[in-house]
């Protein structure tokens, strides 16, 4: 059956409410799941303290499994919500940590002018930049020059650290959007300065992320999806995931190499190529196969 988890809010002051999108298109909500399911399996694969199950798809996966959740949500004949009409979350309730990869896909490194480096370069979002479907990604007044990054995002389940490449899915939660949004007139000047450029990726909302977390049975080989970004209906991105330099085996076994994943967490696996400019307005349209579209409309802040 299909099932993709997900974060949303009926008013903007409203509480967060843990929902599943079935495989007919309807939107339900679980955020009765600890009263519907009663205890829990316990937190075995070590979740954050405190997370709850009925808010958090992290949390509801670790604590009830993944068959249990699958079998409420069939059974579920309650009323259904239009998608249209709340508010989406981030798909992660708790996320200490964006890792993101650089110069993941051969053709983005050419037309970076770069080379594709022999291991691979990571770098950070703060969790603060997450924002989530349907919201407008806001560019701060000192940029002028905004980009597009559509990116598989792996979720990562449990508290994970020197996980060898052959058990790299015992790390998984399930797997999402993300656009890896880019004030790329300051990365360059750091870049030209031979400074860290991280700030120009950290801003609030440079990390849109969703709408849903879609479960690893529903993701059999996450190095087969083809992602595609279109702006205003132009197509910008497109690509496959196998065109990866490094798959996910060897990204969770080096970052997880004498750094600890927490629930949570999230790997932005790379972009493709076809990075280009954002005006004011424009709707960006971030798919990953399989998982789903991310849409966001681009603001710029007046200087």
């Amino acid at each position: 059956m299909d099932m993709f988890l997900g974060r949303i809010r009926r008013t903007p002051a409203g509480p967060v409410e843990l929902v599943a999108l079935r495989a007919a298109g309807e939107l339900v909500s679980l955020a009765g799941l600890g009263s519907a399911l009663g205890p829990g399996r316990g937190s075995n694969s070590g979740s954050n303290p405190g997370s709850d199950p009925g808010s958090d798809p992290v949390a509801a996966l670790d604590s009830y499994g993944l068959d249990r959740l699958t079998e409420l949500v069939a059974g579920l004949d309650g009323p259904t919500l239009d998608e249209n009409a709340v508010i989406f979350e981030p798909p992660v309730a708790t996320c200490t940590k964006i890792c993101c990869l650089a110069l993941n896909y051969q053709e983005h490194a050419d037309e970076s002018g770069l080379e594709v480096p022999p291991e691979p370069v990571l770098f950070f979002k703060p969790p603060s930049a997450l924002v989530g479907h349907n919201q407008p990604v806001v560019a701060p007044t000192r940029t002028r020059h905004l980009e597009h990054e559509v990116e598989l995002a792996v979720v990562i389940g449990k508290v994970t650290r020197d996980l060898p490449e052959e058990r790299w899915r015992e790390a998984v939660a399930g797997y999402t959007v993300i656009n890896d949004m880019t004030a790329r007139d300051l990365q360059l000047a750091n870049i030209s300065r031979n400074v860290p450029w991280d700030q120009s990726k950290g801003f609030d909302t440079f990390a849109p992320t969703g709408p849903y977390l879609a479960t690893v049975d529903e993701v059999p080989d996450p190095q087969e999806l083809e992602l595609t970004l279109e702006v205003d209906g132009e197509i910008r991105q497109r690509a496959n995931t196998k065109q990866m330099v490094f798959g996910l085996p060897r990204l969770i076994a080096d970052l997880s190499d004498g750094m600890t994943l927490m629930p949570g967490d999230l790997i932005a696996t790379g972009t493709i190529a076809g990075i280009a400019p954002l005006k004011d307005g424009d709707t960006m349209r971030a798919t990953v196969a399989g998982i789903g579209t991310l849409v966001n409309t681009v603001k710029f802040r007046s200087a």
